[in-house]
């Protein structure tokens, strides 16, 4: 029998979330503290979507930690946005500066986790067969992460080469092959444009045309980065106040109080500069939550795809009919890829995949399209994926598939009833904004409320049933209020089958997500069970 090793805190996810609370309750707590993951090496997210054109949709200089005022003045910013080597060189530096790496143990992944009662203890099992127990357990699982690859017939028969995005291996050779791409997503329309020039046929099976806007990358002037250099306390403050968190002044006109002329060139500036963020919200205030609104800016990128792409047909079919209320989507020319010679767009809601054959995809119309590779960028089981993968187990022996089996919930997207001591990281029903901005708020609270119960000798803390529920109503309240509820998209789960559709984040912004949280901390921390 294995005797278990005790820490004070056991966290899992070496990205964003997990280095940060790791540092915290090591470094001002004094907590023995031990970090897994199952990846090789630090990054969470970044680590693993290593694929062809991964970037950032935020840009370089709010696409990190803000709490190091001296690594901010240090910071390497050269180009409006963040490539993935350039995230995780950050991060692994990050890493390296505040002396991680001795509390985090790699290629090991946690397989389950159970509260024993009567210790008020987490038994946690590794998949190196090593056991731990610890009073809290943060888990920094990351929002997308936990990989959706579809069941498609014959997909186990494939010849070729196959790839899932979010698991990419080095050194792929993609020059000079037939490549196929399923899925039209962020990723997706990262990959297909950093490819196309490079393959010898691209085939793209697009199941759900997108509203996609210019990114606007590109390289920075050194006055640009002084600037923000100088200013960067006046930036976090605005930043934390916002509702995206993105770095830019969010607009406060309705789109309809302005002629449709001024709302062109409102647009026609916004998609000029880049962004999808920046479209979507420092445009006008109402198009995520006004029809009206939403039309127009849906019928201003109907239009640039219309007059970018050059074959009508293709064009039919990249073009939304819906409404534009999903993830903002940015590009670095994607409506321009389908002009090349190369690339073919297969409409799979109408030419559906039948099969995956040695050879290639066969669709309904019976053609079979052959290839070489095979990419799947079909997202990821979002927010709640990864936790319904460990056998993590609460009061009573409770398991979390059975918790969550009417839709994932949490107080406050950091805390669940009948799972004491344990803390989410962008949990469900946590803020939908630019991450690291909401990663910080939420690893400063959750480390405030451990030391608070430490103080207090305390041996649990756990929210009320009563409170995940208000606070899940509240959640829906909010989203009903915007176009996103009436969208399918992964913002509601929608985009895995047999998935129930429902709230999955906290939609009303970071500066009213703040400011919950400061009220219930200031009120005793209202709602939670303190024992």
């Amino acid at each position: 029998m294995t005797l278990a090793t005790h820490y004070d805190a056991i966290v899992v996810g070496a990205g964003f979330g997990g280095m940060y609370m790791l540092k915290k309750l090591r470094d001002e707590q004094g907590l023995k503290v031990r970090l897994f993951d199952k990846a090789g090496g630090v990054g969470g997210t970044w680590y693993w979507n290593r694929y062809p054109g991964a970037l950032s949709d935020t840009e370089s200089f709010v696409y990190c930690y803000s709490w190091d005022k001296e690594l901010l003045q240090e910071m390497d910013i050269t180009t409006r946005y963040v490539t993935q080597p350039q995230i995780l060189s950050y991060l692994e530096h990050v890493a390296d500066r505040y002396n991680l790496r001795p509390d985090i143990q790699l290629n090991t992944g946690i397989t389950s986790a159970h509260f024993n009662e009567s210790a008020n203890l987490w038994e946690v099992k590794t998949d190196t067969g090593e056991a731990y127990t610890a009073k809290f357990i943060v888990t920094a699982l990351g929002l997308l992460s936990a990989t959706n690859i579809p069941n498609i017939k014959g997909r186990e028969t494939f010849q070729g080469e196959s790839y899932h995005t979010a698991n990419w291996p080095e050194k792929v050779s993609l020059e000079g092959k037939r490549v196929g791409v399923i899925g039209t997503g962020s990723t997706g329309v990262q990959v297909i444009t950093a490819i196309a020039p490079k393959v010898r046929h691209l085939t793209v099976f697009q199941r759900s045309p997108q509203y996609s806007v210019p990114v606007g990358n590109g390289p920075l002037t050194p006055q640009y980065v002084e600037d923000v250099k100088k200013n960067y306390h006046e930036i976090w403050e605005q930043v934390k106040g916002s509702v995206v968190a993105f770095g830019f002044e969010e607009s406060t006109v309705p789109a309809m109080s302005v002629s449709a002329e001024e709302r062109q060139a409102v647009f026609q500036k916004a998609w000029d500069n880049g962004g999808g963020f920046r479209f979507m919200f420092e445009t006008f205030c109402d198009i995520a939550t006004d029809e009206q609104a939403n039309k127009a800016a849906q019928d201003f990128i109907r239009g640039k795809i219309v007059e970018i792409v050059k074959d009508p047909e293709t064009a039919r079919k990249l073009t939304p009919q819906e409404l534009y209320a999903k993830r903002p989507l940015c590009d670095s020319g994607y409506y321009a890829t389908y002009n090349r010679p190369n690339v073919d767009l297969v409409d799979v809601k109408a030419n559906p995949i039948v099969e995956i054959t040695p050879t290639g995809v066969k669709t309904a119309d019976g053609v079979e399209h052959a290839l070489d590779v095979l990419i799947f960028a079909t997202g990821f089981d979002a927010v709640d994926g990864n936790y319904t993968k460990i056998d993590i187990r609460g009061r009573k022996g409770l398991t979390i598939q059975d918790h969550w089996k009417g839709g994932p919930s949490s107080y406050l997207g950091v805390t669940n009833v009948n799972f004491p001591n344990m803390f989410m990281v962008l949990g469900p029903n946590g803020p939908f904004t630019n991450l690291p901005p909401s990663i910080e708020t939420q690893v400063e609270w959750i480390s405030a409320l451990v030391e608070n119960v430490n103080a207090r000798n305390l041996k649990t803390v756990e929210p009320t049933a009563e409170a995940v529920a208000s606070w899940t109503r509240t959640c829906q309240e909010i989203a009903n209020m915007t176009l996103f509820s009436k969208a399918e998209s992964w913002i509601f789960g929608a985009n895995i089958p047999g998935k129930q559709n429902t709230v999955y984040f906290y939609l009303a912004g970071l500066g009213a997500y703040r400011q919950q949280l400061a009220e219930v901390q200031s009120d005793d921390y209202r709602g939670f069970q303190l024992q």
